[in-house]
């Protein structure tokens, strides 16, 4: 029955997913340092320092994990930390949350130490690759006029010729005026509204 669920901030007001709950059992059998010491990994990852996967094995050692299971941890600390992070959630919060869920309280501590120092710092990135898309690598236009062809005799139409190239794959178009007037259009929509984002 969902109506006893738990919501959550920290996962958007929803229930905690299954895999979250199993994850944070096997969390809770590392020491507060170390989980210290994994999240900071985790947030430097986030802020775009790989994590030293071989360091991280050695820190849950002696919890006698499975390289699986390091694995999981990593994307159960990774979830935690980019959520609250999205959902702006604040250390003392989170921390309650995470006890609620079973993980003692000096390991919430110790997550919610290293996720307050690096919040801000978290937040940006997530923003910045929010909405990261594909990278324009060159982009070339003309314009034809077509005066006639072997159909027609008098055509007198522009027609604008674009070619891009996206992450090396060529695409070409041919766009009438009508068209471009609306691309145009559309794209200064798109601009006006992210622009508005920032």
């Amino acid at each position: 029955d969902d109506s006893f669920k738990m919501k959550f901030r920290f996962v958007g007001e929803q229930d905690c997913p299954d895999w979250l709950l199993a994850e944070i059992v096997v969390l809770a059998k590392i020491t507060s340092v170390k989980t210290k010491m994994l999240v900071g990994a985790v947030v430097k990852d986030i802020l775009g320092n790989p994590v030293d996967y071989e360091k991280v094995k050695k820190w849950t050692s002696d919890a006698k994990l499975g390289p699986e299971d390091v694995k999981a941890l990593l994307a159960c600390v990774t979830f935690i930390i980019t959520n609250a992070a999205k959902h702006n959630v604040d250390g003392d919060s989170l921390s309650r949350e995470l006890q609620q869920l079973g993980l003692p309280k000096e390991n919430a501590t110790s997550v919610v130490k290293a996720y307050s120092d690096k919040m801000t710092a978290v937040q940006k990135v997530l923003r910045s690759n929010s909405l990261r898309m594909w990278k324009l690598q060159d982009f070339d236009w003309r314009v034809d006029y077509v005066f006639g062809s072997s159909q027609l005799s008098n055509v007198y139409q522009p027609s604008l010729a674009i070619r891009t190239r996206v992450q090396d794959k060529v695409t070409k178009a041919n766009v009438d005026p009508v068209k471009f007037q609306l691309m145009l259009s559309e794209l200064k929509e798109a601009e006006s509204i992210l622009s508005s984002l920032e």
